[in-house]
């Protein structure tokens, strides 16, 4: 299924990471891997815990064919809606590639608008298709890795421990404070806040 039998292709494996959270971008990577390449452990990133995905997406950096990661911010999101905003992001991330693969192979039921490229949508794919599993690790560590440095202006949210999501602590920090910057508007309950205007941080 995943390459040709008579001649081997360039396999692409793309995912994302970031569709659910409350506040964020939404973050795609592309990672090509070579037939001969293996790399032990590659699954779902959210099966994985930090520590090892921070060891595997070092391998992955250094092993893969090619790889690119784009980004989507919460502003667009708010414009276009997260999935449009994710299929902007899995273009950008392919278009962004050093190299053309000869499939695109995309985790979830949907593939890729405007890519001239042959693809597969493959639910579950991201545990199950190398290619894609790299790149929902390596979308996850870029995004996580975001999310802490951008908590530092805006410390009152957690974004180093939640990524955006909607944890417990961060619910209780909106319905108290009102939304950031980064906060996405059209999803709930942050819509309901955004009259509050608290502090000032409504943008």
């Amino acid at each position: 299924m995943r390459r040709g039998s008579s001649k081997l292709k360039l396999v692409c494996g793309v995912d994302e990471v970031g569709r659910g959270p409350l506040a964020g971008p939404v973050v795609v990577a592309a990672v090509v891997l070579e037939d001969d390449i293996s790399i032990i452990g590659l699954t779902d990133s959210k099966l994985l815990s930090p520590a090892r995905r921070y060891k595997l997406v070092s391998e992955i950096l250094e092993k893969a064919a090619g790889y690119a990661i784009a980004g989507v911010s919460n502003f667009i999101i708010d414009k276009i809606n997260i999935l449009q905003a994710s299929f902007l992001a899995m273009r950008k991330a392919v278009e962004k590639l050093p190299l053309r693969p000869d499939v695109v192979y995309v985790d979830g039921k949907f593939k890729i608008p405007g890519i001239e490229i042959s693809q597969e949508a493959i639910i579950g794919g991201d545990k199950i298709v190398p290619e894609i599993s790299a790149a929902s690790i390596l979308a996850k560590v870029t995004r996580d890795a975001y999310m802490t440095e951008v908590a530092r202006m805006y410390p009152e949210y957690g974004f180093e421990r939640n990524k955006g999501y909607g944890t417990k602590e961060h619910i209780q920090t909106l319905q108290k404070l009102g939304p950031c910057r980064l906060h996405r508007r059209s999803f709930k309950p942050v819509s309901q806040l955004i009259p509050r205007g608290i502090n000032g941080r409504i943008a």
